[in-house]
């Protein structure tokens, strides 16, 4: 990953580019509209040198009005030339002069406060996701966190890819150019006070190393990962996981599940996506639910309860009765 500059980014409002050239686009705008009044009231005007006004004389004049100088060498006499530069060329003076502050507020000012800005931010991140590695698959996490309902504005992306970088700044996220192996670097994110972290970097080892780093940093931290090897499943694990997905097992047991019925690979990817008819939801149990049988609930269907970290299926005798602290895995619609 590329070296970082340790400070959060987010998307702004319109390109640098597109700016510059709505105000060079208005300026240029305005000053043809006084040329070309000033050329057909030509006659309203006196050049003092030679007596006589031409077109070069009408850029200079109307140059000089607009920026205020004025070296009185040539002036208007008629009274619609002068009105004209009364009711005209001063509205225009001014704006200007308008467009410019402008253009210094937003290159300068503006972008000097908005990275101070975003410097207070990241000194007061909590309860944000982080995300190392904006591919495929952690862009597609994002886009579905998003679609549950989490505000883009929660996550940051750390990656060391400036196209990657770009397409999560442009979905509305906090972006940093960073190595995410590096302490310093989970340390600027704030890790300690995040929520949890999707590890994505693309290879197994570089994700692992990122595991192992976060969890050293943040002992309690919720971490999911994806790896690609299954003998990479162990050392991810090992590293601080708390999640370990693996991508090929996964399609293996999809592949496995549409031998035996046709339709159980299709509700598979219902329950995993929110975009489908049901959805799998995970909580702790309510106070009202403390003593009832996990198929009472009324929150949905229920299918499994981790208690003291061990998982029990509605079927067997734990789930009979739920306690306080029970975790609660149910079908959703």
């Amino acid at each position: 990953m590329a070296q970082r500059d340790g400070i959060l980014r987010r998307r702004s409002g319109l390109p640098v580019w597109a700016s510059i050239a709505i105000r060079v686009t208005a300026v240029l705008a305005l000053l043809g509209l006084a040329i070309l009044v000033h050329w057909i009231e030509r006659d309203g005007l006196k050049d003092t040198a030679d007596g006589h006004v031409s077109f070069l004389d009408i850029l200079y004049f109307t140059s000089i009005s607009i920026t205020t100088t004025g070296y009185g060498d040539i002036v208007p006499v008629s009274d619609s030339a002068r009105l004209f530069d009364a009711l005209v060329v001063t509205p225009i003076r001014i704006f200007v002069v308008l467009i410019f502050l402008g253009t210094t507020y937003n290159f300068v000012i503006k972008r000097s406060w908005e990275r101070w800005r975003m410097a207070v931010i990241q000194r007061n991140l909590s309860g944000h996701i982080i995300v190392a590695g904006y591919g495929k698959t952690g862009s597609d996490a994002v886009d579905e966190l998003i679609a549950r309902g989490v505000p883009a504005s929660k996550f940051v992306v750390l990656d060391g890819d400036a196209g990657a970088l770009a397409r999560a700044e442009a979905r509305g996220c906090n972006v940093m150019p960073a190595d995410a192996t590096r302490d310093a670097v989970l340390e600027e994110a704030r890790i300690r006070w995040a929520e949890s972290m999707i590890v994505a970097a693309g290879r197994d080892d570089t994700s692992i190393l990122i595991t192992l780093t976060a969890r050293h940093l943040a002992p309690q931290l919720p971490i999911s990962v994806i790896v690609k090897a299954d003998d990479n499943e162990f050392p991810a694990r090992a590293a601080g996981a708390t999640t370990v997905i693996n991508p090929v097992s996964f399609a293996g047991l999809l592949l496995a599940s549409s031998c035996t019925g046709p339709h159980l690979a299709d509700y598979l990817m219902d329950l995993a996506s929110i975009r489908g008819r049901v959805a799998l939801a995970e909580r702790s149990v309510a106070a009202d639910e403390v003593g009832k049988p996990l198929r009472a609930i009324a929150t949905g269907l229920g299918l499994r309860i981790y208690r003291d970290g061990q998982p029990y299926g509605f079927a067997e005798p734990e789930a009979a009765k739920l306690e306080p602290g029970d975790t609660i895995i149910e079908i959703v619609t």
